[in-house]
Parts: structure tokens; sequence; C-alpha cells
């Protein structure tokens, strides 16, 4: 079949010549017109809800692909704060009378910590580093034991085990502290 022969209708009488003013007054014409116009319409709102859909396709993707970039390394990141603890304790854990015997070792750690909290701020991790004496905040510290410590208002830091960190605007891990259970007089 020649393509002049395949746009050719099957049935030439079915045509409708709309320069025709007695065919336009067709009934069977207007039903056919009515017929062709609810097609176009529900063609138009499936074309119209496919595009809406591709769109939030892109949009979607888009987010993922962000989050992807920003979130991907959690775990990784996760799995070096142990590391960074570690360090920490290390360091703190060197009596004061061994330190000047020991100065070049504390100082290489310190060093390791130091270039470690580098390479995670490069990558958008922020230490959370609760002092003692701060208000307990539940967003951001894990309360690890309470205690009716002298001296302090309910609510208060009395201890810190380990610091917290963010991930961009997410919390990674909590700080872990020991907070103060005092009841006010």
């Amino acid at each position: 079949m020649s393509d002049a022969e395949a746009k050719k209708p099957a049935n030439e009488d079915d045509l409708i010549d709309i320069t025709d003013p007695e065919a336009m007054e067709d009934p069977e014409a207007d039903e056919m017109i009515l017929a062709l116009q609810a097609e176009r319409d529900d063609l138009k709102d499936k074309f119209m809800r496919a595009l809406a859909d591709a769109e939030n396709s892109r949009k979607r993707s888009e987010r993922d692909r962000r989050e992807a970039e920003q979130y991907g390394g959690s775990k990784l990141a996760r799995d070096l704060l142990p590391v960074f603890d570690n360090m920490k304790r290390a360091v703190q854990a060197v009596p004061d009378e061994a330190r000047e015997s020991s100065k070049a070792m504390i100082e290489g750690v310190e060093l390791t910590m130091r270039e470690l909290i580098s390479v995670f701020k490069k990558h958008g991790i922020e230490p959370i580093s609760p002092e003692v004496g701060d208000k307990f905040d539940p967003q951001h510290h894990e309360a690890m034991f309470e205690a009716p410590v002298p001296g302090t208002k309910a609510g208060e830091i009395v201890q810190v085990e380990a610091d917290g960190f963010m991930l961009h605007d997410r919390l990674l891990r909590p700080a872990r502290v020991g907070v103060s259970s005092m009841k006010a007089n």
C-alpha cells in the first residue's frame, strides 16, 4: 500500500465537505465533530498529565541527586566517628606527669584529630561540642545519665562523654552528655 493510499479514507462517502452549508447541518456531522472534540480534549488532558508527570519526575530525580551528593557519605562518616572519639580519649588519658615525655606523640595525635575535623568540615560534617554548664538540648544531645549534682540546675550538662556531629542540616550523631537532675528549692 502506498502512502497516498494509506492517507485516503477507507470510504470516501464518510468524508464531509465543510464548505458545503447543507453538509454542515447534517446531525451525523455534528455528532462526528463532537466526538472529535471530545477525543481532542481527552488527548490534551492525557498530554498535560504526562507533561506534569515528567516535570515531577525531573524535580524528584534532581532532589534525589542533591540528597545523594550531600548525604551519600553519611554511613562512612558515622563509621569514622569512633576513630575521632578514640583519638580524643587517648590524648585525655595521658597523665599530666607523662605529658612532657610523650609530647611528640600527643602532638601527632592532636594534629591527626585536627586533620580529621578539617576533612569532616570539607564534607559538611560539623562537630557539636557542648560544654559543662550548657543547657541540655534534646535536638543535639543524648542524655546518657541524670544525676543530682549540687550547684547545678535541672537540665544543665554536667559531663560530656562524646562530641556529636551534624551532616549539613541533619544530625549524624548526638553529643553524649550527663545531665543534672537537681530540683529547684
